[in-house]
């Protein structure tokens, strides 16, 4: 190889290593921004004298837009562009970081934070395209490991990271630290990459379907938030049931839709690797949520020390993402998954032997298995539905294998909203009710259980077929 393809391979794998690095950080940021402003909620309703209300809407604003945008916004970088709505993701995430940290009000705060996950959907829908864009398969694994790594360390890092600065800098360095970081992305992307990755150039897009879609997933998910405490939520859900079901048969007639359903209907291995996903966040989004509050009320734990055991799961699932990369760069992902929901499985099956009297070992050791269960799932499955589909459907592909995590979230917390309620209606959870309490995290730990074995059954069969098409 003479020295000019040399220097063409170098620059290459260090366009490659950058692009990691740019996607892995911006990953890094979405889950930091939700699950550190969910430390900073007393102080910031202190400062702006915020009902309940006020602050809960700070949360469900982002989470939602997120949700709602997703599929479009990658629909819309198929046909436009990856790296134009990629950029336009890390420009609004600038700037609503920054009205963020000078929000003069708790409205304006509540303003800004939906702005920021209308940059965090533009972000995520595109980021997984883009990596599948230029990465050969056999690098794939690496790649993806790398970003998720960073993911589950946004993850651990947010409440920490937080509960310093609010306690010592006050809960606007939150945004402050996080602005120079998102300048430095753009920066970088907008001079480094000059090359567009365009999957399906010239299609139109289908903006009815948008609107059907979201507004769909709109009343849905406000309705199951809200089942517990008004009455017309359960309006709302059968509306946004019926409006995905229009939407879907909207898409079965449209030449250029959002989501190709013979995607769906043909492609069993891309089908049973969405659903497998949403199985695996609506089985383990919980766990943190029950041993928070466990480990504080049942043991009687601070707040701190309950965070330094909960944050073992997610250090755990960065440490292992990289080796869960390189086995799906190695072997069938879909295989490799189906084992990571297996031992996923197996920690909420010890979970529900936990007593008041557990001993801390026994609690670790849970966290420990849940989180090499969950990190040797999530990289081999997205490996395995992106690998599935066409270059055309990359942007498709990357939001609904994001908007199966977005829902199988949201499915656990709505489960685990109606099963607290049936055992506890609306008491406060104390030493005195700690048995209704009990009672509702081994219930629920068995529905979780359940959702993990229809996963990994799930799993098999797409295995059993990848083997009959071989």
């Amino acid at each position: 190889m003479d020295a000019a393809k040399i220097r063409a391979v170098d620059t290459e794998h260090s366009k490659r290593r950058t692009l990691v690095l740019i996607v892995a950080i911006v990953q890094f940021l979405t889950p930091f921004m939700f699950s550190a402003v969910g430390v900073a909620l007393p102080a910031i309703g202190r400062e702006f004298s915020a009902a309940a209300v006020h602050l809960s809407l700070i949360e469900m604003v982002y989470v939602l837009a997120v949700a709602l945008l997703l599929l479009p916004a990658g629909r819309f970088g198929d046909i436009h562009g990856r790296k134009k709505v990629f950029i336009t993701g890390i420009v609004v995430l600038t700037l609503a970081t920054i009205g963020l940290s000078l929000a003069p009000s708790i409205r304006v705060m509540i303003l800004f934070r939906l702005v920021q996950g209308v940059g965090a959907a533009l972000i995520t829908s595109t980021s997984l395209a883009i990596l599948t864009s230029v990465f050969p398969k056999e690098e794939l694994g690496r790649a993806l490991a790398v970003v998720v790594s960073f993911v589950y360390l946004g993850i651990a890092a947010g409440p920490t990271l937080a509960g310093i600065m609010v306690s010592w800098l006050g809960w606007r360095w939150i945004f402050y630290s996080a602005v120079p970081i998102e300048l430095l992305v753009l920066i970088i992307t907008v001079f480094k990459f000059k090359e567009e990755w365009i999957g399906a150039p010239g299609e139109p897009f289908d903006f009815s379907g948008s609107i059907l879609y979201m507004g769909s997933l709109f009343c849905l998910i406000i309705g199951m938030t809200q089942l517990t405490a008004f009455g017309w939520a359960k309006f709302l859900v059968v509306v946004g049931v019926v409006g995905l079901f229009l939407f879907l048969y909207h898409q079965s007639r449209q030449r250029y839709p959002l989501v190709e359903i013979s995607t769906f209907i043909g492609n069993k291995e891309f089908l049973f690797s969405c659903v497998a996903t949403w199985l695996n966040y609506a089985a383990i989004f919980g766990v943190i949520f029950y041993f928070s509050i466990y480990l504080q009320v049942v043991k009687g734990l601070s707040p701190r020390n309950a965070g330094f055991i909960l944050a073992i799961q997610p250090v755990t699932q960065m440490l292992c993402a990289t080796l869960a990369g390189r086995l799906a760069d190695k072997y069938n992902p879909a295989s490799i998954a189906t084992i990571g929901m297996a031992i996923s499985t197996i920690a909420l099956l010890v979970a529900l032997t936990l007593t008041p009297d557990s001993g801390f070992p026994l609690i670790v050791a849970i966290l420990i298995l849940m989180g090499i269960g969950f990190a040797i799932f999530a990289t081999p499955n997205t490996k395995a539905v992106m690998g599935s589909v066409s270059r055309r459907e990359y942007g498709m592909a990357s939001s609904v294998i994001s908007t199966m995590r977005s829902t199988g979230a949201l499915t656990c917390m709505t489960l685990i909203t109606l099963v607290i309620y049936y055992f506890m209606g609306e008491n406060p959870v104390t030493m005195e009710t700690i048995d209704g309490f009990l009672s509702s995290m081994r219930v629920s730990f068995v529905l979780f259980a359940g959702m993990g074995s229809m996963a990994i059954v799930l799993s098999f069969y797409r295995l059993k077929r990848d083997g009959e098409k071989s």
